[in-house]
């Protein structure tokens, strides 16, 4: 069992929790994720790691409720336990293993929306630890969807709230927010882009035409988180590839998301899973070792 040791109400719908899991506050990086469970019937729902506290043994995750098992676990309160909590799994962001040197003389942009400024966080804090100061770029629908605000200002170089009702910070999308960036002189060496897929395909497009290589966290309907059952299957370039055992970041300009989008629409249903297999042939499981999908 892990304990809820602290839960906070972010915005509406969307709540933050540290989790006491010592184990995985141990070994976890900057880009993976958990696999959480309420009860021993429970839904398997994958969050990013928020933040970690490796001495008090602690995972910060941030959560919106969005289905039945979400809206459950948002009814849990400090003190109240979670069945499971299985991580760290995923690959760290690239920029951890990264020669510290050169990753210094990189300027570097994070471009959040919505509950993805919840993994661009502990990336951007991680860097801010270390002496680099990244730009960060976060979009919501109103002021008040905007999360981690006071968090992302202490660590980043320089921030830039956006809102699609424009009553606060840049009014408009975060694409016009790069733009306006890049047409004021700013020079990016690498941007880093996490949201709803949608949010991350165009901010690629821009970045592909504004020759800014672009790193996406994909986040494509997820169940067991290791390869087994190919429900996080992505086309990137001319590979396949699986988000939970070879990601969860990837190059974006290479990122299939139509496809994605496609996929994910068609996995929530019986008869869409059975198409995808037919469909998808040897390449619709993961890297289990077993079934033959990643051979």
């Amino acid at each position: 069992m892990y304990q809820i040791m602290k839960k906070e109400v972010l915005a509406d719908k969307i709540f933050l929790m540290d989790i006491h899991a010592p184990r995985v506050a141990q070994h976890c990086q900057p880009g993976q994720f958990v696999i959480a469970k309420m009860d021993e019937k429970g839904e398997r729902i994958p969050l990013t790691i928020c933040d970690y506290d490796r001495e008090a043994g602690t995972i910060t995750i941030v959560v919106q409720e969005v289905g039945a098992s979400t809206t459950k676990m948002g009814s849990l309160e400090q003190g109240g336990y979670l069945r499971d909590f299985t991580g760290p799994l995923g690959c760290p962001s690239e920029f951890v293993h990264e020669d510290m040197e050169t990753l210094k003389n990189k300027k570097m942009l994070f471009v959040a929306g919505g509950v993805g400024a919840a993994p661009v966080y502990p990336q951007v804090k991680w860097l801010h630890e270390r002496g680099i100061d990244a730009d960060v770029i976060v979009g919501a629908k109103t002021k008040d969807m905007l999360i981690l605000e006071d968090e992302m200002k202490a660590v980043s170089g320089n921030y830039y709230p956006c809102t699609d009702d424009g009553t606060y910070g840049h009014a408009g999308m975060v694409t016009t927010m790069i733009e306006e960036l890049v047409n004021n002189g700013h020079k990016y060496d690498v941007c880093v882009a996490i949201g709803p897929m949608i949010m991350m395909k165009f901010v690629c497009l821009l970045t592909k035409k504004l020759e800014i290589p672009t790193i996406v966290s994909m986040n494509p309907i997820m169940v067991d988180g290791t390869g087994m059952c190919g429900a996080c299957r992505l086309q990137v370039g001319d590979e396949i590839k699986f988000a939970c055992v070879d990601g969860p970041e990837f190059d974006g300009h290479l990122v299939d998301f139509d496809q994605a989008m496609k996929r994910s629409r068609m996995y929530k249903t019986e008869e869409g899973r059975a198409l995808l297999k037919l469909q998808e042939g040897d390449t619709h499981h993961g890297g289990c070792g077993h079934c033959g999908g990643d051979e």
